[in-house]
């Protein structure tokens, strides 16, 4: 993590005010949270919609704050610790973070796409640290916060950096670029998950290609080729970049056929110079995607096809994305971070793909974000499940309840459980859950199934 005297740190956030007798004091860290501040850490409040962390300064300061930025619109704190002033402290953050990466001989891998940048930054560093110092955002810390948190955890030897870009309007990911400017960019995939917040399909690949925009000269750019209006939008790129597509279609620069897809992850090929055979022990035919934009970039830089399928076999991944969890009796696969057409399906064609279960239960919860015609993508992908695949479907939420009646014309009326609540749900449950078998757990983030998931984990089927 960083480590600097405060003059320094003055000069890299374009703070002023630091008294004379303060400028050798060392910080080691930061913590923009005063409940979690360690000894020797720099405090940087920030103002959100419901809270500003200038009102925690002394709990900060009580945990072992040693020095904090301030706003300068607000009133000088008379504390005992060194106090920067600053414009603005997210700001100054992101200028802080900006300017400690640029100080490292780091090389950036930045992530971004409608699906699978948590998987493909997981796999990767994977990969990566078997022959790198890498380092890694943790969760899906992916935001004008949480990128410069991420860089300003690294350590100082850290080698390469993947970081992953998420984004809700356009200029987002331009943003998270001129803090972290990427050496190396994958765009895993551009859909309509964002069309609330940007309105077009093209907005989205407007704002997906940002990314491009913000690497440096020469960098490399890894994308899904399979996708015509990705595709189109990269080839339109006027920049002096290496571009590398992966896919099915055989026109793409790495080409992915699937050998198999099943309880134990998925095998396919990758054919580039020549064909090579990778397993990732991962659940879904679609981490084969996620797989090969990490196999891209490692291949990049200079790891062999035999390090990179061994790393395979050792990955540890983000939870609560397509994890078989054991439960007493019964598995559940938990993929209830997020939810939309894209990921669903995939998620389905998972379920399908699981052997040897004594039956197959669905709990889909509301996919929010998916535009105006949110109701008909809950329609439609209630009419695709498979009724030989899938024993019940429990819907929550008053969108959610829109994959029940899609499915309703090839479903018993009893197969069909639409609930209101939590609770109600997972009493709907415990009356079908049979020995052997399985659960799928699908919902946007903001529904919180994973609360389910935690009760599922209580029972024990017999």
């Amino acid at each position: 993590m960083i480590r600097r005297n405060l003059i320094e740190i003055q000069k890299m956030v374009q703070g002023k005010g630091l008294a004379e007798n303060f400028q050798n004091e060392i910080i080691v860290g930061i913590s923009t949270d005063s409940r979690e501040i360690l000894p020797d850490q720099l405090f940087i409040p920030i103002k959100g919609e419901t809270f500003d962390g200038h009102d925690f300064i002394n709990d900060a300061i009580k945990n072992g704050a040693k020095a904090v930025l301030w706003n300068e619109s607000k009133l000088k704190p008379k504390i005992d610790i060194p106090v920067i002033m600053v414009t603005d402290t997210l700001q100054a953050l992101q200028n802080l973070a900006k300017e400690y990466a640029n100080q490292l001989q780091v090389k950036i891998v930045g992530i971004t796409g409608s699906n699978g940048k948590t998987s493909t930054k997981d796999i990767l560093h994977g990969i990566l640290k078997t022959k790198y110092k890498t380092h890694k955002t943790l969760g899906n810390f992916n935001n004008e916060l949480g990128v410069p948190l991420t860089l300003l955890s690294m350590d100082e030897d850290t080698e390469i950096a993947v970081i992953e870009m998420g984004m809700s309007a356009l200029g987002d990911i331009a943003l998270l670029c001129s803090i972290a400017r990427p050496d190396i960019a994958i765009i895993t995939n551009s859909t309509d998950v964002h069309i609330n917040d940007l309105g077009s399909v093209e907005n989205i690949l407007r704002a997906k290609l940002e990314i491009a925009e913000g690497l440096k000269e020469n960098g490399l750019l890894v994308h899904y080729g399979d996708s015509e209006h990705l595709k189109k939008g990269v080839e339109g790129l006027e920049r002096k970049i290496i571009k590398q597509s992966f896919g099915e279609n055989e026109d793409n620069y790495f080409v992915i056929k699937l050998i198999s897809s099943g309880d134990d992850g998925v095998y396919f090929s990758v054919v580039e110079d020549e064909s090579n055979v990778y397993h990732l022990p991962m659940l879904g035919k679609h981490q084969m995607f996620n797989g090969t934009a990490a196999i891209a970039v490692s291949r990049y830089l200079q790891i062999s096809t035999n390090e990179i399928q061994k790393a395979m076999f050792e990955l540890s991944m983000t939870g609560m994305r397509n994890e078989i969890v054991h439960a007493d009796g019964f598995d559940i696969l938990n993929d209830s971070y997020k939810s939309n057409p894209t990921s669903v399906r995939a998620a389905l064609e998972t379920l399908y793909s699981l052997k040897n279960y004594s039956q197959k239960i669905l709990v889909l919860g509301d996919m929010f974000g998916t535009g105006e015609n949110e109701i008909e993508n809950h329609l439609r992908i209630g009419e695709e499940i498979n009724p030989y695949q899938v024993n019940y479907i429990f819907t929550l939420g008053s969108l959610g309840e829109y994959f029940g009646k899609g499915a309703a014309n090839h479903f018993s009326e009893e197969a069909i459980v639409a609930c209101h609540s939590k609770e109600e749900l997972f009493d709907g449950l415990k009356k079908v859950i049979k020995k052997d078998g399985i659960i799928l757990v699908k919902g946007s983030r903001i529904v919180k199934l994973e609360e389910v998931v935690e009760k599922l984990l209580t029972l024990h089927i017999e």
